[in-house]
C-alpha cells in the first residue's frame, strides 16, 4: 500500500506516516525509523538490499488517470494526468531523494545535505531516515512553510541560512564540500542521477499509453523534472519504443521564472531575474526563483520538441486545483497545475488536434 500523509495535523503541518496494512490508530502509529528504517549496524549489502526494497515498493509507479470532466469542459480529447501524489511525501521529489539516498548509502556517506523551500526537504529527510543516514537541510531565513516541522520530525537538522532559495543552495553546497557530505542539490555532480530518476516518469507514461503522448505538460521551477522527463522520452524514442517525442510544455508563475521568460522573449539562454522583484505567495512558492538551476536543459527540451512555456496566475492555479478536487476527486497542490493550465489555455487558443495529452500533477497534503 502506498505511503500516505497523516490527516491528524493541520494542512500545513501534515506529518509522514508509514504504509499501513489496515486502519491504524494514533497510538499504534510509529516512526519510519522503527517500522521501515534500516539497521545502521547491518552490513552494507543488507542495508542496500533493504533500501532498494523500499524504493521498489513505494517510489514511483504512480497513477495516470484520464480526467473526463475537464475533457468535456475544454474539448481536449484523451487528457490524462500523471498523479505523483501517491509517492511517500506526495510529490515527485521522492524519486530523486530516494535515488540519491541510495547512492549516498552505496558510496559510504553518513550525511546528505540539500537546500529546500519545502517538498524536496521532506523527501530528503524521509529518504535519509529510512536509509539510516543523517540529513542536513538548509532553509532560507524567511521560509515559514509548515513542512519544516515534518523535516524535524523525521530527524533532519535544519539550518536557516540565506535570504532566498538560491542562497540556501550555495550554503548547502559549501557545507557539503567543507564537511564531505553528500550533495543532493540540483545542478551539481549528481545531476545525471536526478535526471535519470525523473526519466522514470516518462517510462511509466509509456507503459500506460504504449507510446509517447502528443504533449507532456509540467510545472517548472528549476526545470529538473521537465528535463528528466524529456531525457526519458528521448531514450525511449532512440530505442524505437515510441513513434515520436512528446512536445514538452512548461507552466510557471507570472514573471517569476527564468525558463518561461526566456521562451516568451525568445532569448537564447535563461537569464537570471532580479531577486528583489521576486515575491512569493502561498500558492506560487513551489514555482518561483530568480535562477533556474537546470533551466538551460529544460529550455532546450521545450524548443527541441516544439513545445511552449506559459506563465500562470495564482487565481488560475487555485481554481484548477479546486476543479480537480470537486470534479475528478484529485487533491493536488495548486502550483502543480501550472503545466496543465498551460496546456488547456493553448487548446483554447488554437484547438489542439485529437490526440493523447498528459499533465504531471503533485499531490496536496491531506
Amino acid at each position: 500500500m502506498p505511503i500516505k500523509i497523516s490527516s491528524s495535523l493541520p494542512d500545513d503541518e501534515a506529518a509522514v506516516v508509514p504504509p499501513q496494512a489496515g486502519p491504524r490508530s494514533g497510538a499504534e502509529s510509529d516512526t519510519w525509523s522503527k517500522i521501515c528504517g534500516i539497521d545502521a549496524e547491518a552490513p552494507l549489502e543488507a542495508r542496500l538490499e533493504s533500501f532498494e526494497d523500499v524504493i521498489d515498493s513505494e517510489i514511483g509507479d504512480t497513477a495516470t488517470p484520464r480526467i473526463r470532466h475537464l475533457e468535456r469542459e475544454t474539448g481536449l480529447r484523451q487528457l490524462y494526468v500523471k498523479f505523483e501524489g501517491s509517492n511517500p511525501t506526495g510529490t515527485q521529489k521522492d524519486r530523486i531523494a530516494f535515488a540519491q539516498a541510495m547512492d549516498a548509502l552505496r558510496r559510504g556517506y553518513d550525511t546528505m545535505t540539500v537546500a529546500t523551500c519545502g517538498n524536496y526537504g521532506v523527501a530528503v529527510a524521509l529518504a535519509a531516515r529510512i536509509a539510516g543516514i543523517r540529513a542536513k537541510i538548509f532553509i532560507p531565513g524567511g521560509y515559514r512553510n509548515g513542512r519544516a516541522h515534518e523535516m524535524e520530525a523525521l530527524g533532519a537538522e535544519i539550518v536557516r541560512q540565506g535570504d532566498d532559495y538560491e542562497a540556501a543552495v550555495e550554503a548547502s553546497r559549501q557545507e557539503a564540500e567543507r564537511q564531505e557530505l553528500y550533495d543532493a542539490n540540483p545542478g551539481g555532480a549528481n545531476e545525471a542521477l536526478q535526471l535519470k530518476a525523473y526519466g522514470e516518469i516518462a517510462y511509466e507514461i509509456y507503459d500506460e499509453l504504449r507510446d509517447a503522448p502528443a504533449v507532456v505538460a509540467v510545472p517548472v521551477s528549476n526545470g529538473t523534472t521537465l528535463a528528466g522527463i524529456y531525457r526519458g522520452f528521448l531514450s525511449l524514442y532512440r530505442r524505437g519504443k515510441t513513434s515520436r517525442l512528446p512536445r514538452m510544455v512548461a507552466g510557471s508563475s507570472y514573471s517569476k521564472n527564468p525558463i518561461v521568460r526566456a521562451f516568451a522573449k525568445n532569448l537564447p539562454t535563461c537569464e537570471d531575474l532580479e531577486p528583489a522583484k521576486i515575491h512569493e505567495t502561498p500558492v506560487n512558492e513551489p514555482l518561483v526563483n530568480w535562477h533556474s538551476i537546470d533551466g538551460e536543459i529544460a529550455l532546450q527540451a521545450i524548443r527541441a520538441t516544439g513545445g511552449w512555456a506559459t506563465q500562470v496566475s495564482d487565481r488560475a492555479m487555485t481554481t484548477m486545483a479546486r476543479k480537480l478536487r470537486d470534479e475528478e476527486g484529485l487533491s493536488v497542490l495548486p502550483a502543480s497545475t501550472a503545466g496543465l493550465i498551460a496546456l488547456v489555455e493553448a487548446h483554447r487558443r488554437q484547438n489542439l488536434p485529437g490526440d493523447r495529452y498528459v499533465a504531471v500533477l503533485t499531490g496536496r497534503r491531506q
